[in-house]
């Protein structure tokens, strides 16, 4: 693996995408097309974008790459506003991340890479307003957990079709697994511990045509949860067993591979010199400011948690009843860090815009998994951190929040309802509204339990686990509309979608209600 120093050295050396001094130039050559990953872009400001490729060829072996990169407002490339030349760098891959920067605000483009004889794929993107701009409108399509032995990703092909201005992704873009029951189609390769088994399981998920098309229609925000590692890992803490002897080494293998695949920003490596002693940092959570309309905050629930509350020895997470649990109320465990934890309240209280987004990986509210009497929660979600829960309801309310709307996945099923000052008490007041969105493959795991469970969690008015797809979510200054779309049959190609529920929420009222 690259020493950490040097990958920081690389990233940056290479995201700034000007044009190169021609003893920079490599003029490599290859057969095939070299952009079968597609493109992507991501990482949005009001005047630059990332701009996002992988180079695949035999030729390329482990020599440095220049690609070519355009940007126009015309398909056709009439006229070509911005350009430059990136090294594609074998440490990294082969991969390009362009910051294209001098960008007008709140404008769309297209771009595109070109290599040798070969031109990718034509991408669609965007650029955010300013800060202090109004916004009349947003539409951003959330989505999570695509397993590609679950099934196909017809979601991605029905979710362009919506055309949403951005995507939010929420974890588990990969599965770490080698197989799985009654697969749909199989997984390359074995489990992913090493940094090439996690390129080639990137790869694979990658090629995907449904995928790739929607990585070009339009820009994306991207957090993690587990499985881009391993299942149920906790900050430096393995999961469900251990592999690997040096689990740090693991982890910052994986970290570096979803770098190379994501369009990310060069800075969110800036922590990369602490080495494999401490499995590196890919500093993902940070603010997305949709001019005065929204502001996004995109949380990592995964990089800093606290170890899973009384799970047995070789398993992260475990269904249990916490009274039996004596740490289960530690207020000092954590699921976010203290510095993200106080980075979050620290923008909660700047405020600016009509609505107040967190993005985060998974179900946010209390699910008691017990008919009846009794509580049964999960320990791997917010369950299970409840101190730092409560912190994060408190910090909404002091900091007077606008209008906050929880985005979540993870748990393979559509559950809406409402934030909660206090979820044991039904009648306490609420802070905010929360839609924690079903996988786009990965199946659930008692969906026939889910209508049992509502009785017993008021705090939700929708809960369904039978489906798989994706949220579209609608903002205005004065209303909040998400429908949830769903696909009729995972395990078919050419599935149909439908809109299982439509919501919505009016500004200055933290009430979700059936639209």
């Amino acid at each position: 693996m690259t020493d950490r120093r040097r990958l920081l050295q690389i990233a940056a050396a290479t995201a700034a995408g000007g044009w190169l001094p021609r003893s920079a130039w490599s003029q490599a050559r290859t057969r095939d097309n070299p952009f079968t990953l597609g493109i992507a872009s991501g990482s949005p400001l009001p005047d630059s974008v990332v701009l996002w490729t992988r180079l695949v060829a035999p030729e390329l072996a482990a020599q440095p790459v220049t690609v070519r990169w355009e940007i126009a407002q015309d398909e056709a490339f009439a006229r070509v506003l911005h350009g430059g030349q990136a090294e594609a760098l074998p440490e990294l891959a082969h991969s390009v991340h362009v910051e294209a920067g001098g960008l007008a605000p709140d404008t769309g483009y297209f771009y595109r890479f070109l290599f040798g004889d070969w031109t990718s794929a034509t991408g669609r993107t965007r650029t955010l307003p300013r800060p202090d701009a109004a916004m009349d409108r947003l539409r951003i399509a959330y989505a999570s957990c695509q397993r590609w032995e679950h099934g196909f990703f017809a979601a991605w092909r029905h979710m362009r079709e919506d055309a949403p201005d951005f995507v939010l992704f929420l974890g588990d873009y990969i599965y770490e697994y080698s197989r799985s029951a009654r697969p749909v189609r199989h997984v390359d390769g074995p489990v992913t511990i090493g940094l090439q088994q996690y390129r080639e399981r990137y790869a694979q998920y990658k090629s995907d045509p449904d995928l790739q098309a929607m990585h070009a229609a339009c820009p994306w925000l991207f957090t993690w949860d587990d499985h881009e590692v391993q299942n149920d890992y906790a900050a430096l803490q393995a999961g469900d067993g251990e592999l690997a002897a040096d689990f740090p080494s693991r982890r910052a293998a994986a970290y570096q591979a979803c770098y190379e695949h994501q369009p990310l920003r060069a800075s969110v490596l800036t922590r990369a010199l602490q080495g494999l002693a401490s499995g590196a940092e890919l500093r993902l959570y940070g603010e997305v400011r949709f001019g005065t309309l929204a502001q996004l905050c995109l949380l990592d629930g995964r990089q800093y948690r606290d170890p899973q509350a009384c799970s047995p020895p070789g398993r992260g997470s475990v269904t249990r009843d916490p009274d039996g649990c004596e740490s289960w109320n530690d207020p000092a465990r954590t699921m976010l860090g203290a510095a993200q934890e106080d980075w979050l309240r620290e923008r909660l209280g700047a405020g600016g815009a009509a609505w107040t987004v967190l993005g985060q990986g998974t179900l946010f509210g209390q699910r008691d998994l017990r008919a009846g009497p009794g509580r049964m929660l999960w320990n791997d979600g917010w369950d299970g951190y409840p101190a730092a829960r409560a912190r994060l309801v408190e910090a909404l309310q002091q900091q007077r929040a606008a209008n906050p709307v929880l985005f979540g996945g993870d748990v393979h099923e559509n559950w809406v309802g409402h934030v909660k000052a206090d979820y044991d008490r039904p009648e306490s007041a609420s802070v905010g509204v929360e839609f924690c969105g079903t996988s786009i493959t990965s199946r659930a795991f008692q969906p026939d339990k889910v209508s049992q469970r509502m009785a017993d969690n008021p705090h939700f008015i929708h809960a369904d686990a039978e489906r798989r797809g994706y949220g579209i979510a609608d903002f205005t200054g004065e209303r909040l509309e998400v429908r949830l779309r769903t696909l009729d049959d995972v395990t078919r190609r050419d599935t149909g979608v439908r809109t299982e529920a439509s919501f919505a929420v009016e500004a200055g009222r933290p009430l979700v209600e059936r639209a």
